[in-house]
């Protein structure tokens, strides 16, 4: 990657908030220029310290984390991003994001993103959940407005359950985040 693209990486809490860790790795390792928004929830699961380590910038766990500057960080970060990368996202942020609520870092910045941003979304959660008729119809108003989702995955998941509702490889999401970026 000649120019260093901006990739707003939001981490929601879902059991697979984890591997957010490695994505964020691999995208920072490609080149890419990875700031990383945690919900209160994903803060339950990873601390922000991997992600700030990788990624080597602040990480915002909260709407008013405030760096230097005047404006605020949310503004900021919906600004540069070239992308938005929601990895995993929960079926409450993806509800939130359908309803056009912003009453967090992540949802403010997805609200006031840059219209040239593209939106890339990796769900992850309960099977149910995610077949859920309220999740089904979120999803289609999302993609309805341009926002693509890679997954969810099928197997073993967290809750005990087997079938559809795990994270996407977080190579495959890495790659699929790229070549939006290309």
């Amino acid at each position: 990657m000649s120019v260093s693209k901006r990739i707003v990486l939001g981490v929601t809490g879902s059991i697979a908030a984890h591997k957010a860790a490695d994505l964020a790795s691999l995208l920072a390792k490609q080149g890419c220029d990875v700031r990383v928004v945690m919900t209160a929830d994903a803060v339950r699961f990873i601390t922000a310290l991997p992600f700030k380590t990788l990624s080597r910038h602040p990480v915002v766990t909260d709407l008013y984390d405030e760096e230097e500057g005047w404006k605020p960080t949310h503004i900021e970060l919906a600004d540069l991003a070239d992308l938005l990368l929601i990895a995993p996202a929960t079926a409450n942020t993806i509800a939130k994001l359908a309803l056009g609520l912003a009453d967090d870092a992540l949802s403010c910045i997805a609200l006031a993103l840059n219209p040239k941003a593209k939106i890339l979304i990796a769900p992850a959660m309960n099977g149910k959940m995610w077949l859920h008729p309220a999740t089904r119809h979120n999803v289609a108003v999302l993609k309805e407005r341009g926002a693509e989702f890679v997954g969810p995955d099928e197997g073993l998941l967290s809750c005990g359950y087997e079938g559809l509702g795990r994270l996407w490889p977080v190579e495959k999401i890495g790659q699929r985040a790229l070549e939006m970026l290309s």
